[in-house]
């Protein structure tokens, strides 16, 4: 009966826990800002470069208003994820709907792989049958995408190290005011020198950078959706400092995972041989791992002989 009253006032610590976490009050509505006027400030802009795109008969804004498009996406998918991780919990769904975030940064990565290899396949064929373009219409418009994106981009800038979702947007934003930077010199450059071939080559080499940043945030995102220890947590701290706790002989069965991009689960099971320790243990144990590893949801399992290591891999 012990163990179940212990259970029970962990869950309603970690309750109370989520709730008096004040870090993660203000960003969010700060990020509902920013992922509003982004998505506006990028619309508007979607719809000048198609209709300068095919002005100017430049296929490198048409392109980029491909890219920019799949950008807007994935910041709605960002957006959506966040709103819905701040639903509360139910039966069915008793973390809420956090993981959410964590599908949503693999989204955005897989979006933007799709948008390069459009914009790719498309530089190809340009390569291949070069047109005419108009660069000083295509500079002026791509110089418009710099500020669009890079305005969007600051707004993110402040949560981008916590939380990977928001690093997302952050990368998304930020690859674009680049495209934008070389299509308008790809424009200078075919205005002053007639070179309409320069259009594509400056979309590949762009190309190719966005898609050394997107390797990264897919990667983690996978690694997250797999439930893999957070990058930020070093987990044989979080087990020696369990190890540590006073009375504990032994630790094992330890798992840590992402509940979301910015928040961490984490269970173990302490061998004390000395008896249960009491509700007072358990609680600055938690305490200790939110101050130190920033792990919000611990659950602890107190045992008296630890009869069920069955982990001997794990350094039981």
């Amino acid at each position: 009966m012990a163990g179940h009253s212990h259970h029970h006032h962990g869950h309603s610590h970690g309750a109370g826990h989520s709730h008096a976490g004040h870090d993660h009050g203000p960003p969010a509505a700060g990020h509902d800002r920013a992922f509003a006027i982004g998505i506006t400030l990028n619309l508007g802009f979607i719809v000048a470069e198609v209709v300068f795109g095919l002005i100017a008969g430049s296929v490198a804004l048409l392109a980029d208003a491909g890219h920019n498009l799949s950008d807007v996406l994935g910041l709605g998918a960002a957006w959506a994820a966040i709103a819905l991780g701040r639903r509360a919990a139910s039966k069915r769904f008793t973390y809420g709907l956090k993981g959410s975030t964590i599908l949503a940064a693999l989204l955005n990565a897989l979006l933007l792989l799709v948008a390069l290899g459009a914009i790719v396949l498309e530089a190809v064929q340009r390569i291949a049958t070069p047109a005419l373009v108009d660069g000083p219409t295509v500079a002026w418009v791509a110089g418009a995408g710099i500020v669009v994106n890079g305005v969007t981009a600051l707004l993110f800038m402040r949560g981008r190290k916590d939380d990977l979702n928001i690093r997302g947007a952050y990368l998304h934003m930020l690859s674009d005011a680049m495209v934008s930077a070389g299509v308008v010199v790809s424009g200078l450059v075919i205005w002053l020198s007639g070179a309409t071939w320069i259009d594509p080559i400056v979309s590949i080499v762009i190309a190719v950078l966005i898609f050394l940043q997107t390797w990264g945030l897919l990667r983690e995102s996978v690694e997250m959706a797999l439930a893999a220890v957070p990058r930020s947590i070093d987990s044989d701290a979080v087990w020696e400092e369990l190890r540590e706790l006073p009375g504990v002989a032994r630790v094992h069965h330890v798992h840590i995972w992402p509940m979301s991009t910015t928040e961490t689960v984490l269970t173990a099971h302490l061998v004390m041989p000395g008896g249960h320790p009491g509700d007072a243990f358990l609680d600055r144990a938690r305490t200790m791992l939110k101050a130190h590893f920033g792990i919000g949801h611990a659950t602890l399992q107190v045992e008296l002989d630890g009869a069920d290591a069955t982990e001997p891999k794990l350094g039981c």
